[in-house]
């Protein structure tokens, strides 16, 4: 049976509708989605998180325009989980660098307080130890820390919406980061043009 396609749109009014399929089994054709359990692979962390904007999609521009979520679309995804995550692991804020690049005097007194107040927030000499063990093996991708400062991520869907009910997928990292990002500015530039 060819039904019509799902189309699922990002909205925060969440809608999935149950169909009976051959066999009695049944598909979950999610209508509205936006939110989603996104892995970091090179960390090996899962979380869920809101999806933010549709960024990219190799098949369609009119799928980024409407704001449709499918397969393997390029998303932009909350980094606020990921960034929690990282700073208990590691003992590292990677929100940082932006927090001091725009800031006024007065706004700069008021950080200074509440970094003397994250300080009184102590840890152990064994969670010291533990953090600076991890951190001596370990390297962030620069473009990934570009992104936490930010505060968005880009994400690549590997689940099918119109299917499963879900939209979940994996952070873009490495070469196939600096992919997708040329071919974002390619397409910018052509807009622009």
């Amino acid at each position: 049976l060819g039904r019509q396609a799902a189309n699922t749109k990002l909205s925060s009014h969440k809608t999935v509708r149950r169909i009976r399929v051959r066999g009695g089994n049944y598909k979950f054709r999610a209508l509205r989605l936006d939110t989603g359990n996104y892995a970091w692979g090179s960390e090996a962390v899962t979380r869920k998180t809101r999806i933010l904007d549709v960024a990219y999609n190799a098949s369609n521009n009119e799928l980024v325009r409407t704001q449709t979520l499918v397969k393997n679309a390029i998303i932009q995804v909350d980094a606020a989980p990921f960034r929690q995550w990282y700073q208990q692991h590691y003992g590292v804020d990677l929100g940082k660098k932006k927090a001091k690049g725009g800031k006024k005097e007065g706004e700069e007194e008021e950080k200074a307080e509440g970094e003397a107040g994250e300080e009184v927030k102590k840890v152990s000499a064994h969670v010291k130890r533990k953090h600076e063990q991890r951190l001596a093996t370990h390297k962030l991708d620069p473009h990934l820390e570009d992104q936490f400062a930010a505060g968005r991520l880009y994400a690549c869907i590997a689940s099918r919406p119109g299917q499963c009910g879900r939209c979940d997928g994996y952070i873009l990292e490495g070469k196939e980061l600096e992919f997708y990002v040329k071919k974002m500015q390619k397409k910018k530039g052509k807009s622009a043009a």
